[in-house]
């Protein structure tokens, strides 16, 4: 596919004649043609830069990671060791969109603090373009704190030094102290109250390039991007040892920090494909405590890198939640996806019945994922990987031109209505194809679409397009009246 989005031309992926064709039905419909170009670039932006917020315990990167966010998402309690399902999150600032991964979440001294932060900085610097470096200017630098500037300097990615917890002019000089650590103009910034988080935002647009340096493998015609994740002991470096064989085309041995994850270039099913490494299999640092914590931040940084997520399931024992936490953070990254139930050599028949009931009942929302069943073990069914990746690449990268998907929401919208709620009947009135790996439609509404009913169309446009193997995106804007901007009506 070579119709890389362009931002800032406000088309997505739209083909001119296409979005001036498009334009003309908006205006018809009584849309302002600025609400309609955001909506369009909103949803058809491509793969978004990642900054990282790192630093030691308790100095308020969760606190500022809200202020970037601008709503209360990233998780903020004293109390020390709370794990969360997410790590990543969506922000925007100055018109410009990138992702955020926030390390504040688990904070509990395992291995000695030393130890547990670098780590967890290491993890997410590796995923990072940029990386926001948070001090609390009124303790100074810390000997944790220079550890943590010694990765920084060797993994060579852009930082932005934050001084955090700096309430007014008494605190200015204790963050110019913090010259002294060498990663430059240290930040003054009150977290807590929102001072200075603005300039030190402005400082990170500079740094942080418009897109990922990760290419995809696209850019001349590289390996396609395969990530292999599933919680602790699942069994992905047998399969990765399995896989490998003895075909192993060439190991990347990435120079750089010592923690480079090793990607495997791997040939299997006639194509050499890229396993990236998701850092935890030759994890050195086999940690007890907050594992689930260090294991989401590692499979983010794997989603982040890869194209396709290969999910491994111990079918020996019950789906669980961190199963299907997993396949979400999956789902929210965009990612392709297939599930790979592991072990299946291990299944009696009793075991096997229950198994097909845990599926049905906990991953019913994932019944698009195209389904292998294999054993790492023994080798089996290892053939059917590459088909199930395939075509799950091939649902990623599907586009439906906005006429026919036009024509296809006016039949859906004539046979199924939406409901009628308070007295009205919102209608979709047109939508288009905004991007895709994964699909992402924009729906134009003449009122708010409820989430079932936009369950309803996603089902609709799985059964008529197929999909297979993807996330759908569906983002709905609102018509409003005298003529403002429309809303964002996003799942």
């Amino acid at each position: 596919m070579n119709d890389q989005i362009h931002s800032g031309d406000g088309h997505g992926e739209l083909g001119d004649a296409e979005y001036a064709e498009f334009m003309e039905l908006a205006a018809q419909e009584g849309f302002d043609a600025e609400d309609i170009e955001g909506a369009l670039e909103e949803a058809g932006h491509g793969p978004l830069p990642v900054l990282a917020v790192v630093g030691r315990p308790n100095v308020g990167k969760s606190t500022l990671v809200n202020r970037i966010l601008g709503r209360r998402e990233a998780v903020v309690e004293d109390r020390p060791g709370v794990t969360r399902d997410r790590v990543t999150y969506e922000a925007e600032w100055a018109g410009r969109r990138f992702k955020v991964v926030d390390t504040g979440g688990w904070e509990q001294d395992v291995l000695g603090i030393d130890a547990s932060v670098a780590a967890q900085a290491e993890f997410a610097i590796e995923a990072a373009d940029a990386v926001v470096f948070v001090v609390d200017a009124s303790v100074g630098a810390t000997d944790t704190d220079e550890a943590v500037v010694k990765l920084l300097r060797r993994a060579g990615k852009p930082v932005v030094l934050c001084a955090n917890k700096v309430d007014g002019p008494s605190g200015e000089a204790d963050a110019a102290m913090l010259w002294s650590l060498g990663l430059g103009e240290p930040h003054p910034v009150s977290a807590l109250h929102g001072r200075g988080t603005g300039d030190m935002l402005d400082e990170v647009l500079k740094v942080l390039p418009d897109a990922p340096a990760q290419t995809f493998g696209q850019g001349v015609g590289g390996p396609r991007r395969i990530a292999l994740i599933g919680r602790p002991n699942v069994g992905k470096s047998s399969l990765l040892n399995k896989i490998a064989g003895e075909e192993r085309v060439v190991v990347n041995e990435l120079a750089g920090t010592t923690r480079d994850p090793v990607d495997e270039r791997i040939e299997l099913g006639g194509t050499t494909w890229t396993f990236v490494d998701t850092a935890g299999i030759r994890r050195r640092v086999h940690l007890t405590e907050g594992a689930d914590y260090y294991a989401s931040l590692r499979t983010a940084a794997a989603l982040e890198k890869a194209e396709v997520a290969v999910i491994l399931i111990d079918v020996s024992e019950p789906i669980s939640v961190q199963d299907t936490r997993i396949i979400t953070m999956a789902i929210e990254a965009g990612r392709a996806l297939v599930l790979a139930y592991n072990k299946w050599d291990t299944l009696d028949e009793e075991r096997r019945f229950y198994l097909e009931r845990e599926i049905e009942r906990d991953l019913v929302q994932t019944q698009w994922a195209p389904r292998v069943n294999i054993s790492a073990r023994t080798g089996r069914h290892m053939e059917k990987l590459v088909p199930a990746i395939e075509t799950a690449l091939a649902g990623w990268e599907t586009r439906v031109p906005t006429g026919r998907l036009n024509s296809f929401l006016g039949e859906l919208v004539a046979s199924h209505p939406h409901p009628v709620r308070g007295g009205k009947q919102p209608r979709i009135l047109f939508g288009t194809q905004a991007g895709t790996r994964p699909p992402r439609f924009v729906l134009f509404a003449s009122g708010f679409l409820e989430a079932g009913y936009r369950r309803f169309i996603e089902r609709r446009l799985r059964e008529e397009f197929g999909f297979e193997g993807t996330p759908v995106q569906i983002s709905v804007r609102v018509r409003e009246k005298r003529g403002k901007g429309g809303k964002s009506g996003r799942r």
